[in-house]
């Protein structure tokens, strides 16, 4: 049986900006939503047959995650798309967490 490939996108953050919407989890910390700007670079080292289509090299998306330690906020570090966040951007489509 052949196991499906799962392709993940992958970029640079440019920007993130802080939303003041907080949660907390078990252990009692504070997480913030934020929404990163990520300018699409290429696929994950997993897939590396696979190549970027020409119009979205460069794209920005903006990927809502949350950050709760300092080096959750640095720029210019490497950020990977879900798999189903990668099929929606790759079809032109955006989800509640991956959008353009």
């Amino acid at each position: 049986m052949k196991v499906p490939k799962v392709r993940m996108l992958q970029g640079r953050v440019v920007k993130v900006e802080r939303t003041g919407e907080y949660m907390f989890d078990k252990e009692g910390d504070r997480w913030e939503k934020c929404i990163f700007t990520v300018e699409l670079t290429g696929f994950s080292k997993r897939t590396p047959d696979e190549s970027l289509p020409e119009n979205l090299r460069g794209k920005r998306v903006k990927l809502v995650r949350y950050c709760c330690f300092d080096w959750h906020y640095k720029l210019g570090v490497r950020k990977t798309l879900e798999p189903d966040e990668t099929e929606a951007i790759l079809k032109g489509e955006s989800t509640e967490t991956a959008y353009f």
